[in-house]
């Protein structure tokens, strides 16, 4: 951890930074699972969505 010492003596500590790295784009095979789980999602959200307007 790298540490400073202000003119009053308190200590400043800063965290780490972590490597950078550039990200890779998704496969079409991880594409077409993004999608997927995007469409269950939706699926679910109106499903409960309905019953709720149902119920009340």
């Amino acid at each position: 951890m790298y540490t400073t010492t202000d003119e009053t003596g308190r200590l400043n500590n800063y965290a780490t930074e972590p490597a950078m790295y550039l990200a890779t784009y998704p496969a079409p095979e991880q594409q077409r699972q993004y999608m997927l789980q995007g469409g269950m999602a939706i699926l679910l959200l109106s499903v409960v969505t309905i019953t709720a307007l149902i119920v009340s």
